[in-house]
């Protein structure tokens, strides 16, 4: 049957027949995107201190840790509170401190012209040791 432009209908039976998918697209797209978000955080079990937001009340019994200096100078030299020691002997005495003072803290300062090298040294033997509480000393630009 001719409509009035000279084209024939559709019958309203092959408009049925067809599918529109477009939904199902978007649905398709909207899963991927939340799997793809949720997937890394399932992963990754990183444990975080936040700090809180109040200050903590000062506890006066409570005696603040003696933190120790090592300064490695330019030749490799290490340095444990003004002290010269090789790393064997570096790595004995933090040993018999660490044993008397659990919560031991340290400092790690390089002179300027101090290869990588004899700074990992000192790092690897403050992790052999298990000493947890460690810093890096840096000069301030703006003093020079």
């Amino acid at each position: 049957m001719k409509g009035i432009f000279g084209k024939t209908r559709r019958s309203h039976h092959s408009s049925l027949a067809e599918l529109n998918i477009t939904p199902l697209l978007d649905l398709v797209f909207v899963l991927l995107v939340i799997f793809i978000i949720t997937t890394p955080q399932l992963t990754n079990s990183l444990e975080v201190n936040l700090p809180s937001g109040k200050a903590s009340p000062p506890r006066p019994e409570a005696t603040k840790p003696k933190i120790h200096r090592i300064k490695v100078d330019d030749k490799g030299q290490p340095f444990l509170d003004g002290a010269a020691l090789d790393l064997v002997g570096l790595k004995r005495t933090l040993a018999s401190q660490k044993a008397a003072e659990p919560a031991l803290a340290a400092v790690v300062e390089g002179a300027d012209d101090t290869d990588y090298q004899s700074m990992v040294n000192v790092l690897d033997i403050l992790q052999q040791l298990d000493i947890n509480k460690v810093g890096l000393a840096t000069d301030n630009a703006d003093s020079k």
